[in-house]
């Protein structure tokens, strides 16, 4: 993401291929055309407070900052907006299982959608996606609500909440077995007859999660928190908060960026290997309790960790016991969340037992689904 203002097009906004620099001009284009690595987008205007809609307690509350969303298109769920909560002294909890899905895929889903639905309804296609489960219920949703056609693509030991939720928008959905890539390889497939939207590499999907680090920003009396620490997978949320705080450092909204944390699993932790200089051997089966941290190979990794570096971020990793222990922390204070959601918290209870952070920094957790959504029993 360039700075804003300084757009080499001399448009508002631009797609290009987060590699080779080459430009897109396709909203519903998910891969370079030139060398087949993922785009990225670049908004080229300033974050200003007083362009903000006060009244829309949403989402789109920003939509000037989308300039390649007509309002008049908006597909909203009222998504957005979500409760920034004190757990403690300087730590605060940002609750995206607020969201009408469910998780903080809603932000994505909602810009993404907007974006497209009018070209894939005067086509009559059909999108495809693949997901863990989260993005897929959120793209379901979505979908349902603009009255697109769609079909979903899930690993074969997706949560069984989460595929019940997926069903009951009304969309097929279709179980792959092995790994995620092979997932998303499939979803591809199907997609050549209409269109593939998957999360994992459309860029306006993680575009649309930048909305997240600006409300922490205003929820925060515009001052940045100094930590931020959020559960990676494919990367959408890391990139997504990663450019909503560059944005408004850009635009002079905030004094500094804050330190992000990428929290992983033991288990599932390419980002927190590859950034530690590691080398990393994913294990032949995911059994963590963190089911929708899957992604083993993610195609966003090398942007992951770019943007990361770039941004003086870390990784951190987290045991199966550490997540179980912060899951049922959560939980006895209130706060019921997936498994993957606890990752975050137990990464910052590791960093803090271990002194790299303290509580004279103010910290935000990113919770970032419902607990309803697993099928973990309490013990």
């Amino acid at each position: 993401m360039h700075t804003p203002g300084q757009a080499r097009s001399g448009l508002e906004f631009e797609i290009r291929c987060s590699k080779c620099d080459k430009p897109s001009t396709d909203l519903l284009a998910y891969v370079c055309t030139h060398c087949g690595q993922p785009l990225d987008t670049e908004i080229n205007i300033d974050f200003q407070t007083q362009r903000i809609r006060e009244k829309d307690y949403s989402h789109w509350r920003y939509v000037d900052f989308f300039p390649y969303i007509k309002p008049s298109e908006i597909v909203t769920l009222g998504e957005g907006w979500t409760p920034l909560v004190r757990f403690s002294n300087n730590v605060y909890f940002k609750l995206e299982g607020s969201n009408p899905t469910g998780s903080f895929k809603d932000r994505g889903s909602t810009t993404l959608i907007s974006a497209i639905h009018e070209r894939v309804e005067k086509t009559k296609g059909r999108v495809t996606e693949d997901s863990s489960g989260n993005a897929g219920a959120s793209i379901s949703a979505y979908c349902a609500r603009a009255g697109l056609d769609a079909a979903i693509y899930v690993p074969q030991i997706v949560s069984g909440p989460k595929f019940n939720q997926i069903q009951s928008y009304g969309t097929p959905v279709m179980k792959v077995s092995g790994s995620r890539s092979k997932v998303a390889e499939e979803a591809q497939k199907a997609g050549q007859t209409g269109f593939y939207i998957g999360h994992l590499y459309q860029p306006l999907f993680r575009d649309g999660i930048r909305t997240l680090a600006y409300e922490i920003v205003e929820q925060s009396g515009w001052n940045a928190p100094e930590r931020v620490y959020l559960p990676v997978s494919a990367g959408t949320l890391l990139l997504g908060v990663l450019y909503g705080f560059k944005h408004l450092l850009a635009s002079n909204a905030i004094d500094e960026m804050p330190r992000v944390i990428a929290c992983q699993t033991s288990q599932v932790s390419p980002l927190y290997h590859r950034i530690k200089k590691m080398p990393y051997q994913p294990p032949e089966k995911i059994a963590s309790v963190a089911d929708a941290l899957v992604s083993t190979n993610p195609p966003l990794l090398d942007l992951m960790v770019k943007q990361l570096e770039e941004s003086n971020g870390d990784a951190a990793v987290v045991e199966e016991n550490e997540i179980l222990d912060a899951f049922k922390t959560l939980a006895r204070h209130g706060f019921f969340v997936e498994p993957s959601s606890a990752v975050a918290y137990a990464a910052y209870q590791k960093q803090f037992n271990s002194g790299e952070t303290s509580e004279d920094e103010k910290t935000v957790i990113i919770l970032t689904g419902a607990g309803l959504k697993t099928a973990l029993v309490p013990t």
